[in-house]
């Protein structure tokens, strides 16, 4: 498991259907090291601190295996790493890899996996698509956040490394699938 790019974004503001929308969605590739202080990387920003960022989604990640998918999905020939408003870009690092609770090393920061991710309506807005949230849902590609254990710097190219796994904690994936199967819109 590795970090392919690391990614911040300041918050900006765009128009979605009519009307102006302040998001910090919008994330670049940073080469160096990047330090973790709090609850935020150096450079990164979010909008709405009440549903992003904090304690429990300090660090968005998202697998690079799933970027081939969403370029044929979408009919694109390119998506930049960041594109889908991740501050870690992986390689190796799956949601049916990623346990609730693991805890791993990347650089000198340790992080803890907390949840995955449930995106609002600014994914819709950033691909300027009204299906977007719906497609990332049904897909199962997620992604998962992280939240901090102790500070440090991390960047591109650093491996992740495992440190603990709690007894019968379940998977990203497994979490996915029981709120597909509770949610009636994704029943096929």
């Amino acid at each position: 498991m590795r970090v392919i790019s690391l990614n911040v974004g300041e918050v900006r503001t765009i128009l979605w259907e009519g009307r102006e929308v302040r998001t910090g969605f919008q994330k670049r590739p940073v080469h160096g090291k990047v330090a973790l202080r709090g609850v935020n990387l150096e450079g990164d920003d979010q909008a709405d601190r009440t549903v992003h960022g904090g304690t429990g989604k300090t660090i968005y990640v998202y697998p690079s295996e799933h970027y081939p998918y969403w370029r044929k999905e979408l009919e694109r020939r390119s998506l930049d790493w960041g594109a889908f408003g991740e501050n870690l870009t992986t390689s190796g690092w799956l949601e049916s890899t990623a346990h609730l609770g693991d805890v791993v090393r990347i650089g000198t920061a340790t992080l803890e996996i907390t949840q995955p991710r449930r995106p609002c309506y600014k994914l819709n807005a950033i691909f300027a698509r009204p299906d977007m949230v719906e497609r990332f849902h049904r897909s199962g590609r997620s992604g998962f956040y992280l939240g901090p254990v102790s500070e440090g710097e991390m960047g591109e190219g650093d491996p992740i490394e495992l440190l603990s796994r709690k007894a019968d904690a379940p998977s990203i994936s497994d979490i996915l699938e029981a709120e597909r199967k509770d949610d009636p819109t994704t029943r096929t």
